[in-house]
């Protein structure tokens, strides 16, 4: 997953190759990205690098090669920056989520506001299931909805939080966290095996998982059987 930052100098770098077949300076990607110095240019250009999103070409001043883009624009436009020019008619889309729809992209200056943001299986807002699962795909999320740190996305299945507005079928979006304080919604691991999303309070010495229905019984452990794998953010619902 890319940072706000290494998202938006990918996208500018690509932008400007797909209208002038040359690469931005590194001043105007400082200024692009209203940073104070090239050295974050440096720093970013590396990491984009090292994730394998983009190529510094040898030997030639300002090179550089869009590789790839990221999970939530079409594979298409990585071909398009590579050959530096394109059909000006041509309209990408974006993939959201496991319904596999389609929407067009918005322009540039709007597309640089989302980030793709992996989604890893289902959680339980009710009857408990396996422990969450790995990677299924990725959703475009907009940066206002994020923080500084990881995130990462789940499938909510149950009905034990729909008083705090969390419906079965919705996505949440969560921050990668090992620690919440008391009031916190939370996805937590109970015994290494069972993944819920809960409210977590602090009782003492133990551990309580609230649900937000009063179908379901507020459950409480003792502190070395509870994990916090992260703290909710945000939620995506389809209508």
């Amino acid at each position: 997953m890319l940072t706000r930052k290494q998202y938006e100098l990918l996208m500018f770098v690509h932008e400007r190759l797909k209208e002038t077949g040359i690469p931005p300076s590194f001043d105007e990607m400082k200024d692009a990205l209203d940073l104070r110095s090239k050295s974050g240019i440096h720093r970013l250009i590396t990491a984009l690098e090292e994730r394998g999103f983009i190529r510094r070409l040898p030997n030639r001043a300002r090179a550089l090669e869009v590789l790839r883009l990221p999970d939530s624009v079409t594979p298409g436009l990585a071909a398009q920056s590579r050959a530096g020019t394109g059909n000006k008619g041509f309209a990408p889309a974006v993939i959201e989520g496991s319904l596999g729809k389609m929407r067009p992209v918005p322009p540039a200056e709007e597309r640089a506001q989302v980030i793709s943001v992996p989604v890893m299986g289902r959680i339980a807002a009710g009857t408990p299931i396996a422990a969450i699962q790995t990677y299924t795909h990725s959703i475009p999320v907009p940066i206002d909805l994020l923080s500084s740190g990881d995130h990462f996305a789940l499938e909510v299945r149950g009905d034990s939080m729909i008083d705090a507005g969390i419906l079965d079928g919705d996505t949440v979006v969560i921050k990668r966290s090992d620690s919440a304080d008391t009031g916190d919604i939370v996805v937590a691991l109970v015994d290494d095996e069972e993944a819920t999303l809960k409210r977590l309070r602090k009782r003492g010495a133990s551990i309580a998982l609230e649900a937000a229905n009063p179908a379901y019984e507020t459950r409480i452990f003792g502190p070395d059987r509870v994990k916090v794998q992260g703290k909710l953010i945000g939620l995506i619902r389809r209508y």
